[in-house]
């Protein structure tokens, strides 16, 4: 799996287990960027060497959803000219929230069952569905549940955004029980509340090194994070069930969301949780997240939050001129 909407239970329901694909962190860009200009973000660079090199020769089959250009366009290039030996599935996810919408995005599902079905033959029960979508809507109730119970959890930032993170291998269940295990308590204290917003906060080290600047992390807007709490839904269609709780997630630049419910989002969410700063942490090049930034450094600082836009790049270390703007902001808020 390629990040990062995508139907967790529909895949269940096939009986196939997603394994998330975010770069991987550290693999060489220079494999991938063979088939794609210099400008085209981490994800799909490193993601593309990375199955070029075998990583992803346990997979049966690879699915790429269209979060953001940069995946179609990988999409294209794995199933044009690279061709892995697994067949390569695609999602085209709408960028608004139009009924329209929602009617292409339960037509994208059903095209992907179908396609699932044609590979081994087999076509999910009533019982299989529904079975699969309780399981999901109970992980991710598990995942809001653990956002909520942050302030309660004596856990440090990074052990909390370790669990949040598993949601991208382990099974249902497995995070579910993860999640409810971690224990209660008050947080470790580091002094200024920030909020982090971005696409993935790689590596876990930055969690260690926001809290030895003097701060900690109370809320995130991450596309690895609580970008991807999705509501329950009813219907008796499982596939319009499922288009719903994608089309439900908090407002999103991947999902074409206004710049005004994105600032009323994160605003409420900083107030909520008593945040002073947002750090904006991004890949260069991610073209979806960077259209929205200046926008949100303005709305945001007339309510009050100062914006700190970081660009790191996925090569598994830290960059030690961001980390110094990091601490400067830091100071700044004291």
């Amino acid at each position: 799996m390629l990040p990062y909407h995508y139907p967790r239970a529909l895949l269940r329901a096939h009986g196939y287990h997603p394994i998330e694909i975010w770069g991987p962190p550290g693999v060489p860009r220079h494999q991938g960027g063979r088939h794609f200009q210099a400008y085209t973000c981490d994800i799909v660079m490193r993601a593309t060497s990375f199955l070029l090199r075998g990583g992803l020769d346990p997979a049966d089959v690879i699915l790429i959803p269209h979060s953001c250009d940069a995946l179609q366009g990988m999409g294209s290039v794995v199933t044009g000219f690279i061709r892995p030996r697994q067949p390569v599935l695609t999602l085209y996810l709408p960028r608004a929230s139009r009924p329209s919408s929602r009617d292409y995005l339960v037509a994208e599902l059903r095209r992907l069952s179908a396609h699932l079905s044609s590979l081994d033959g087999t076509e999910p029960s009533p019982t299989d569905w529904e079975e699969a979508i309780a399981a999901e809507e109970s992980a991710d109730a598990s995942l809001a549940s653990l956002y909520a119970a942050r302030p309660h959890l004596a856990v440090s930032d990074r052990d909390f955004y370790a669990v949040v993170r598993s949601r991208e291998f382990l099974g249902a269940e497995g995070f579910t029980a993860l999640a409810r295990g971690l224990p209660g308590g008050d947080p470790a204290s580091h002094g200024v509340r920030l909020t982090l917003s971005g696409i993935v906060a790689e590596p876990l080290e930055l969690f260690d090194r926001i809290n030895a600047a003097g701060a900690t992390v109370v809320s995130d807007d991450l596309a690895c994070g609580s970008r991807r709490i999705y509501p329950p839904a009813d219907g008796a269609d499982p596939l319009e069930r499922l288009a719903d709780r994608l089309m439900s997630s908090p407002p999103d630049p991947t999902r074409g969301s206004p710049i005004a419910e994105r600032v009323d989002h994160i605003a409420g969410m900083m107030a909520a949780t008593c945040s002073s700063g947002l750090i904006v942490y991004d890949m260069p090049f991610c073209e979806p997240e960077l259209f929205d930034v200046p926008l949100l450094r303005q709305h945001l600082g007339r309510a009050g939050y100062p914006t700190l836009h970081l660009e790191v790049e996925l090569d598994g270390a830290l960059n030690e001129q961001a980390l110094t703007r990091l601490e400067a902001f830091v100071e700044t808020l004291r």
